[in-house]
């Protein structure tokens, strides 16, 4: 069994954590499982519980572990990844992970585009747009808040479609002949609003994942100006960087 040292340079905290996440890594507690509690950690290792407590504090706030009050500590479900380096839509997302894509419309309505907007999606003044906000999930879990706005000339009768538990750009593709080709998309962590969060079932300033996307069809139109709320402890990105030959 694995022993802490004090003789160790490493803090006793980070030690411990390097354990944890071993046995999370390795399956030994596996995604779902309950952890043991402070105090058989303690006991376990014979370390005080502000030791152990500091070791569990980060792994929650790095997703690794999660808290449910009343209830204990318990292993993190692993995150989703996304490779930058690819457009791919939310449900063929989830669906290359083997998770069951959801989509709740919060909002579908045509609306007039603020100026910022206009330039980005290339619109001329007063030019009617669709505003569709929904709330992402995967396998009943909310992931993401996601508003989109769509040029109406592009997608004129997309009020009319039904877009709950549907992929937009299959649709788009397929009825108004709008195939995603590229995008341009600017990423930040921000602290969680409160009206996202109370959607996302998240405290109120959580970490999340703040982005802007526009994309472009085969004819190098954009056809879509998206602002999305991602939850920083189930997403994560991923990049392939190649150095400069």
């Amino acid at each position: 069994m694995p022993v802490l040292s004090k003789k160790n340079k490493l803090p006793l905290y980070y030690q411990l954590k390097a354990i944890i996440e071993e046995r999370i890594e390795s399956g030994e507690w596996a995604p779902g499982a309950q952890a043991p509690s402070e105090r058989e950690l303690c006991e376990q290792f014979k370390i005080s519980r502000i030791t152990v407590r500091q070791a569990l504090a980060e792994l929650v706030v790095e997703g690794r572990l999660t808290r449910d009050q009343g209830r204990g500590t318990f292993v993190a479900k692993p995150r989703i990844e996304q490779q930058l380096a690819q457009l791919t839509g939310f449900t063929q997302d989830m669906q290359a992970r083997g998770q069951r894509p959801g989509a709740t419309v919060l909002q579908l309505e045509a609306a007039t585009a603020p100026p910022a907007l206009a330039r980005a999606l290339q619109l001329k003044p007063d030019e009617p747009v669709v505003l569709l906000k929904r709330l992402r999930l995967a396998d009943g879990e909310p992931l993401a808040v996601e508003t989109a706005y769509l040029p109406d000339r592009l997608c004129h009768g997309l009020l009319s479609e039904n877009l709950e538990d549907r992929s937009l750009y299959k649709l788009l593709t397929e009825k108004f002949n709008i195939a995603p080709a590229r995008a341009e998309q600017q990423m930040e962590a921000v602290a969680c609003p409160a009206a996202e969060a109370k959607l996302l079932g998240i405290r109120k300033n959580s970490p999340v994942l703040h982005m802007h996307r526009t994309t472009f069809d085969r004819d190098d139109r954009p056809f879509e100006r998206v602002e999305s709320f991602y939850r920083g402890d189930k997403y994560v990105f991923r990049a392939e960087l190649t150095g400069l030959l």
